[in-house]
């Protein structure tokens, strides 16, 4: 996972998620196993291990392994969807924000609008006056 910058510009959702990551020891715990487990060193690390107990450990190392990698799979897929979720709330977070300011953004554009059609009609007006009536 990425590391938090917090010298940098970051939208307000993304500061509450690594505010909220940082604070339980849980999301932390997750997070550390989970970017080890999407590491290469992850990787190397079964293909030597399990390499050296086939040939050196077990004479019949097969059903034993089957039991141990389907244990690990099990546990590394949950870890997984554990993720998923919670980028799937995050993202929900940040489009809830980005809607809100949007809006806002939205109704201060149309008021200006509004005010700038207000004052051309009142320039037009005064413009096009009858300057003895002035």
């Amino acid at each position: 996972m990425a590391k938090f910058d917090p010298s940098a510009q970051h939208h307000p959702s993304v500061v509450a998620h690594w505010e909220n990551r940082g604070a339980s020891l849980q999301l932390r715990v997750a997070d550390a196993i989970t970017a080890f487990a999407g590491s290469m060193t992850f990787v190397y690390i079964h293909a030597a291990a399990f390499a050296i107990w086939m040939i050196f450990g077990e004479s019949s190392p097969w059903p034993t392994l089957t039991l141990i990698v389907s244990l690990e799979a099990i546990f590394l897929s949950t870890f997984v969807m554990i993720g998923q979720n919670r980028q799937a709330h995050f993202q929900q977070v940040k489009a809830d924000h980005d809607f809100v300011a949007q809006e806002l953004e939205l109704q201060t554009n149309t008021e200006l609008t509004r005010q700038i059609h207000v004052l051309t009609a009142e320039l037009h007006r005064r413009l096009l006056a009858d300057p003895q009536q002035g």
